[in-house]
């Protein structure tokens, strides 16, 4: 069966500050980034699924990333086992992102959830699930 999901595109008010944290998360988990250097305003990682993500620094960007407002309030990634959550949490304030829901972990999602919540400096929200 084909992947549901094509690609997903994230726009950020600065692609330099944003691209590392996305970078350090992402190759965690086995995306691949495929930077076209000639593209200043943008960085795309490859999953082995075939998904993609963008990062776009595009200048339609009408205001900062707000999770709390319509639209997108977070990605959620899976991770292979609660060991490998366990080392993300440990890296994760290393690296540009925050912990969230810290005092739940690893039930903020629930008591049969396990998960890890960050966000990084822009706002950007990504859930790393342990199935």
């Amino acid at each position: 069966m084909r992947n549901v999901v094509h690609h997903i595109e994230l726009w950020t008010t600065n692609v330099e500050q944003t691209a590392s944290s996305f970078d350090w998360l992402l190759t965690s988990l086995d995306w691949s980034p495929d930077h076209d250097p000639a593209w200043t305003a943008g960085r795309i990682w490859h999953h082995p699924s075939g998904v993609y993500l963008v990062l776009e620094q595009s200048p339609d960007v009408s205001g900062s990333q707000e999770r709390t407002r319509a639209g997108l309030n977070h990605l959620a990634l899976r991770v292979d086992d609660r060991e490998h959550l366990d080392r993300l949490r440990a890296e994760v304030d290393q690296h540009g992102w925050r912990e969230m829901f810290t005092e739940r972990y690893p039930h903020a999602g629930g008591p049969n959830h396990s998960a890890l919540f960050i966000e990084n400096a822009e706002g950007f929200e990504v859930e790393l699930v342990a199935d």
